[in-house]
């Protein structure tokens, strides 16, 4: 900071004359602390100025040089008594109460700053120091104001911002500093806080709201055990430090519901654990990084109750809250396979190995992406109405029933657009069971294999020959007959 200026001759009430060894001693303890001074050896300063005081403790001037050296050391507190102890002695002393409200302004405490700097123009209308100090004063008292309007909005990012300006002008005020750092814990930025926390800890080692900072941090970071002991200390510290003793409550509260949900899902009691995640999620939703845990854990249980757009729901609002939560994105990856959304499941895989590129999730991302290539083709076993794992015998029969009814000689009397509807999907049952019932075709379309691309291909194709082939063929004896007697389109089946 800058030099404060310090007073080089004692300023006395005219009538006084030095008349002592004793006030002789001080003056040249106090020449001593001013040359120190000038080389800017201010331990040495505040020690000549000490024995001048000690020497003569009546002398407002002492009293300000030693303040003005203090303030140099950064020692605003012991500052502002001596300042103080120089303005009762002599009220008129200017440089005094510019020291005190520099003192106060530093600390803090703007109102009073502006007090002294307010007596200061009084004394000195034209004291431009005094002016400048009075405005900066004004200028910490808005910000203050702004930062409590702001902290009410939870708007915390502009908290810090006026914290940042305020403390420009009051750089030791340990309030500005905590509350800076409870904003920054609450936006995530846990080793900014910690290391505001931590430098006023270090110089102050029993200060409840930086102890009740540095279990913030922990605790938001998941560390719950950790935090409580911090709340704990801060408590000791502060018996009446509110939001410590809310927050220990709180993370003693959410540690208990999440071991039990945890507990009850081991035993496979979905719905328990279910209900107590949500208890959970419930107590403080300040608390990013369990909340994100929660979800996923919540996610998980909906999975396992087959409510798959819940889980997905979950996922996404874990996901949210932590953009690198690697679990919640396999989480909901995998619930999107369940239900056939490739696409969305290929973008969370390709996530989570952009992130981390481990052999199990290249494989997870390689399966996802084969299953997206699969869905955009025909899906054989949906035309035949069957499940990807239907025996032979099982396709066999779908595909019996499906030719029967979509075959276009029972649909002879329809609309041209309902036969040309009907004998497309004829054409696609054949074409399934064609593919479906050769056990190799079967395996390569398992595997995502192009079959049009296939040696083997579908270009020859004839929907009516396996028809006829699965039915013995026209001498078989089946065949589709109007029934003259019956409404115009229905048919009968006659087999010989």
């Amino acid at each position: 900071m800058a030099a404060v200026d310090i007073d080089m001759q004692t300023e006395l009430e005219p009538q006084i004359i030095i008349d002592t060894d004793m006030e002789r001693e001080a003056e040249g303890f106090k020449d001593q602390g001013n040359a120190f001074y000038v080389k800017k050896d201010y331990s040495e300063a505040f020690n000549y100025y000490t024995k001048a005081i000690d020497a003569c403790p009546k002398n407002a001037s002492y009293y300000g040089n030693r303040a003005a050296t203090l303030m140099m050391l950064c020692r605003f507190r012991e500052a502002l008594v001596d300042s103080q102890r120089a303005v009762r002695l002599d009220d008129c002393f200017m440089k005094g109460h510019l020291r005190e409200g520099k003192c106060h302004l530093s600390l803090g405490n703007a109102m009073a700053a502006s007090r002294c700097f307010q007596k200061v123009l009084e004394l000195e209308p034209s004291n431009s120091q005094a002016q400048q100090e009075h405005k900066n004063a004004t200028a910490v008292l808005e910000y203050e104001r702004m930062a409590e309007l702001d902290f009410e909005k939870r708007d915390f990012r502009k908290v810090v911002y006026s914290m940042d300006k305020a403390l420009g002008l009051a750089s030791t005020c340990h309030r500005f500093k905590i509350l800076k750092a409870e904003c920054l814990a609450l936006l995530g930025r846990y080793l900014e806080a910690q290391s505001v926390a931590s430098d006023i800890l270090r110089m102050d080692s029993t200060n409840g709201d930086a102890l009740y900072v540095r279990g913030l941090c922990l605790y938001y970071e998941d560390c719950i055990d950790k935090a409580v002991q911090f709340f704990v200390q801060a408590l000791r510290m502060a018996p009446d430090h509110e939001k410590s003793r809310l927050a220990c409550r709180n993370a003693k509260a959410l540690k208990a519901k999440k071991e039990e949900g945890n507990k009850v899902f081991k035993n496979s009691n979905f719905e328990a654990a279910y209900r107590l995640y949500s208890e959970a999620l419930a107590i403080d939703p300040n608390n990013i990084k369990t909340n994100a845990k929660l979800y996923c854990n919540r996610g998980t249980v909906g999975a396992k109750l087959n409510k798959p757009d819940q889980a997905i729901e979950d996922c996404t609002s874990a996901i949210k809250l932590d953009d690198t939560y690697i679990k919640a994105y396999l989480r909901r990856a995998q619930c999107y396979m369940d239900i056939e959304q490739y696409e969305e499941a290929v973008r969370d895989y390709e996530k989570v190995y952009q992130t981390e590129k481990t052999k199990e999730h290249k494989h997870l991302l390689k399966t996802a992406q084969l299953e997206l290539k699969k869905s955009k083709r025909k899906d054989y076993y949906k035309v035949l109405g069957v499940g990807k794992n239907a025996t032979e015998d099982e396709i066999k029969k779908a595909y019996r029933k499906r030719a029967l009814m979509h075959h276009p000689d029972r649909h002879s009397a329809a609309t041209p657009e309902v036969q040309k509807e009907e004998e497309k999907k004829f054409k696609e049952m054949g074409e399934a069971f064609t593919v479906l019932s050769d056990p190799k075709k079967k395996t390569r379309y398992d595997c995502g294999h192009d079959l049009e691309e296939d040696s083997n291909n579908m270009g020859d194709f004839n929907a009516n020959n396996i028809f006829k082939t699965f039915f013995g063929g026209p001498a078989g004896g089946f065949s589709f007959e109007s029934n003259h007697n019956q409404a115009p389109g229905n048919v009968f089946f006659q087999f010989g």
